[in-house]
This record gives C-alpha cells, sequence and structure tokens, in this order.
C-alpha cells in the first residue's frame, strides 16, 4: 500500500546529487497516487502521507521507505483505521470507524489480515466477538453475537460473522479481564432464520431474549387501539427495546392493496417493505418479534432505526427517544405522509387523517413532517 516505482514518478521539492527525492517532497508516481513527507536519498523516512486515486489516504511515520508504528488509514468514503505498522503492514492493535465515527472493529492484525480476539461492531450497537480464522474473518464454532446491552449475546457457531446456531448465553469478564460467555442452562439453539415474500420465521413462537426481558404487550392507553407494547423495565433514552421482523414484500405491493391490509407494515429500504400480516399480529401466531405491536403518536417516546439482527437479518428496531418507566406504553411516529395526493387527502389510513386533524386542532404548527 505504501511502496511505489520509483522509476515513474514526478518529484516537487528539493533533490540530491543522484536527482532522488532529498527533504520535503511531493511525489507523484504513474498511478497518479502521490506522496506528501519527507525523504532521505530517495527513500521516505519521517512523518509523511499518502493520498491515493480512489480518494483514500494512508498517513504516518515512514523509517528506510516504510511505514513503521501508529499510522492512520482513512478510506474514500470517510471510515478509518487508526493500526500498529511495522515494515509498511498492519501487525499490532487496531481500531476502525465508520464515516460516521462509530466503532465499527476492535482487535488485532498480522501481515494485514485480522487475528485473534476481535469486536466487530454494528452501527446499532451489537457486535460479533471471537478469534478471527486464519483468514482474518469472523468464523468458527467459539463465537458470539452480543447485543447492545452488552451482556446478552448468542454463542455458537458463525461464518464470516452471521449466525449458523448459537445458544444463549451471558457475556461477562472474567479476572483477568476477558470476555467470557455463561451459556444458559438448556437454551434453545438460535438460527439464522431470515424472512422471505412468503415464509416470516421458521419458529415463529421462539421470543427474542433481548426483547423479551424489555417489553410486554397489553391492552393499549390509546382509546380504539387494540394492543400496544409497554416497557417491562425502566429504560434509558438512545436504548433498543425492540425488533420489527416480518415478511418482505415490494413497496408497489403495499401501494396497491387496501389500507386494511397495511396496518404492521414498514419501509425496510427503498425496494422492500416488513409486513406482519394475518394471523401472525397475534401473539400466539407469532411472538419472535413484537415491534410492530407499538402504536402511533405524534408525541412518540420512541423512533424506528435499523439494525443487523443476529437471526432475522437486516430489520427495524424500536429505540427509545426518551426514558420510558416500567409500565410505561412505548409509542412511535408512523411517518405517513401529510401531504395531501390528489382529492384524497393525506396518503395514509383514515384513522392517521383524524388522529392528525385532531392533533393540528390541538397543536396549529403541523409535527412529525
Amino acid at each position: 500500500m505504501d511502496s511505489e516505482d520509483d522509476a515513474e514518478q514526478l518529484v516537487d521539492g528539493p533533490l540530491d546529487e543522484e536527482d532522488q527525492p532529498h527533504g520535503f517532497c511531493t511525489v507523484t508516481y504513474s498511478s497518479s497516487d502521490r506522496f506528501e513527507g519527507h525523504f532521505t536519498h530517495g527513500e521516505k523516512h519521517g512523518k509523511g502521507k499518502f493520498f491515493f486515486l480512489d480518494g483514500s489516504t494512508l498517513e504516518g511515520f515512514y523509517v528506510d521507505d516504510a511505514l513503521q508504528g501508529q499510522g492512520v488509514y482513512t478510506h474514500e468514503d470517510g471510515a478509518i483505521l487508526h493500526g500498529t505498522y511495522v515494515d509498511g503492514e498492519l501487525n499490532g492493535p487496531a481500531q476502525e470507524f465508520d464515516a460516521e465515527g462509530r466503532l465499527a472493529f476492535k482487535g488485532q492484525y498480522k501481515d494485514s489480515s485480522r487475528c485473534g480476539d476481535c469486536w466487530v461492531y454494528y452501527p446499532d450497537g451489537g457486535c460479533v466477538f471471537g478469534q478471527a480464522n486464519e483468514d482474518g474473518e469472523m468464523t468458527g464454532e467459539c463465537l458470539a453475537y452480543i447485543y447492545p446491552d452488552g451482556q446478552t449475546a448468542f454463542y455458537g457457531s458463525f461464518v464470516d460473522g452471521d449466525l449458523i446456531q448459537a445458544r444463549l448465553a451471558t457475556a461477562t469478564t472474567n479476572q483477568s479481564g476477558r470476555l467470557h460467555f455463561e451459556v444458559t442452562p438448556n437454551s434453545p439453539l438460535y438460527r439464522c432464520d431470515n424472512a422471505t415474500s412468503a415464509r416470516i420465521v421458521t419458529h415463529a413462537l421462539l421470543p427474542d431474549p433481548y426483547e423479551s426481558h424489555r417489553v410486554f404487550v397489553a391492552d393499549s392507553t390509546v382509546e380504539g387501539a387494540g394492543q400496544g407494547l409497554f416497557a417491562k423495565v425502566d429504560v434509558g433514552a438512545d436504548a433498543v427495546v425492540a425488533f420489527y421482523n416480518g415478511v418482505r414484500i415490494t413497496h408497489s405491493e403495499v401501494d396497491s392493496r387496501d389500507w386494511a391490509l397495511n396496518g404492521n407494515t414498514i419501509s425496510l429500504d427503498e425496494d422492500t417493505v416488513i409486513d406482519v400480516p394475518q394471523p401472525f399480529d397475534q401473539t400466539e401466531n407469532y411472538c419472535a418479534s413484537l415491534g410492530h405491536k407499538a402504536n402511533h403518536s405524534f408525541t412518540p417516546n420512541c423512533k424506528y432505526d435499523p439494525f443487523v439482527h443476529p437471526r432475522f437479518g437486516p430489520i427495524k428496531c424500536i429505540r427509545t427517544l426518551t426514558a420510558v418507566q416500567s409500565g410505561g406504553e412505548l409509542m412511535v411516529a408512523y411517518g405517513y405522509d401529510h401531504e395531501p395526493m390528489g382529492d384524497n387527502g393525506p396518503e395514509a389510513p383514515d384513522w392517521y387523517k383524524q388522529e392528525l386533524l385532531e392533533f393540528q386542532r390541538r397543536r396549529p404548527s403541523p409535527s412529525g413532517q
């Protein structure tokens, strides 16, 4: 990464008697990569920075033409790797952060490949922990997915960070400071169980252990809303409390059918909608996730967020906006369109339109747009 064909380069800076860069120079290589830094008789020696053609950069201290010690590699998308370099190769502790500044990786590298105990973090707060294999992948039979609470875990087999099968465990730290997992006696096996357009999950009545500790379903405090989702324990702000999984359908499918069939739909991305259709909207038929039970409010205490779930794959979660006490109802803003569509008013079900009118009467400034 930090070497180029010195025979084909353009030097801007002082040269020695053999016309080699000597001192602070800018060297542009035939690949269009550029290095700015200190040279000694043609070799990079001292502080310097590579600017690569793809927009990425590598900065650190060079000795005898090779990066040594602490270096910072910045990807073209803004993600950053802080690592330890030996002779230009990553060897030693490293931390990586995504473009938003969130920790994405913590662990060791050997010869520029991940090794030893590694943590791979998702933006939602969950992570995969264990020893990377010889290819630097999170693959093996003694790895764990750890939920955002840092304690609830699945311990078992993973391939490249994806759950194959595991049992419920609790993550603890032993006296030496090493992470340890206590497997729950008689725990069921949890497997990767991504939904399709025709199947919600294989084990519809196997609850999520993290979610089931934090929420329960009961009659809503909202008149006429049926059931709602409630906090089982006190939770602070910015805490993941529930998950929204369901079959995968398209936006056009949602748009083409009656609103009565869309009561438990939520957009996953530009192509996909998550749906919890009948009879899975009843907990006696489906309780693997409960996020679809949360009711709407124009003054919500929660929001929907993306989440990479070890069992369900990419879904949405419910994350608190404020602290919620045990027994408090968890409310989200459904986010239907407030703008009129032709002569039909907002593109939303009738109950939402009515609630919106009442909310606007109580509070002249529209909210939630």
